[in-house]
């Protein structure tokens, strides 16, 4: 039982800098909720899939804890949108705190975000309405075909603004960058985007 939201399987919660994409860089206290319904085979982050691993953890508690001088909040998974974000959301607009959700669009869109990165995956796509709504469309590339579906999924964004990622995928990136960087100077709508939380050594 959520309670509406206000209890969530938090895996974790951690201070850190934004690792990827549009906001590379930018100091963001992240909030991981377990529960993924997804699974793809090269996830990182594979213990955040069970949510019957997190307890239910009042979302108060948790926002009680983001430093006052922290502006970025990025609400990510597992995969968040499993659950209602309505209450967690408003409770941080109180705290006049930039919203940004991390989804691959599966789930149900509840919340007010400033800033959304869709991030879909072949085995299940996502609802219509994200499409609507991501500031970012990022692409994990882990072999030659996902070029392919990164420009399937481009097509189905109805927002002009909406930046254009593909990410290596972290095993295969000695590969697959300099695949993305030609692909890239063919095609310079897209963008690369670059873990580079994991290069610096950082969550």
């Amino acid at each position: 039982m959520d309670n509406g939201g206000k209890n969530l399987p938090i895996m974790e919660y951690f201070l850190s800098l934004q690792g990827e994409g549009y906001h590379t860089g930018t100091a963001s206290f992240f909030i991981r909720i377990g529960g993924c319904d997804v699974g793809c085979h090269w996830c990182d982050v594979k213990e955040s899939w069970n949510p019957q691993l997190h307890p239910l953890t009042e979302v108060d508690l948790i926002i009680d804890k983001i430093p006052r001088h922290i502006k970025t909040v990025v609400i990510t998974g597992g995969e968040p949108t499993l659950y209602n974000l309505q209450y967690l959301t408003r409770k941080l607009k109180q705290k006049n705190k930039e919203i940004h959700l991390e989804t691959s669009g599966t789930g149900q869109f509840t919340g007010n975000f400033d800033w959304i990165c869709l991030s879909p995956k072949k085995n299940e796509l996502p609802q219509q309405i994200f499409y609507k709504y991501a500031n970012e469309l990022k692409i994990i590339i882990f072999n030659r075909s996902d070029f392919a579906f990164a420009e399937q999924e481009a097509k189905k964004i109805n927002n002009n603004h909406c930046q254009l990622y593909l990410q290596p995928e972290w095993s295969q990136k000695d590969k697959m960058i300099p695949e993305i960087v030609s692909y890239i100077e063919n095609n310079p709508k897209w963008k690369i985007s670059l873990q580079t939380h994991k290069y610096i050594n950082i969550p």
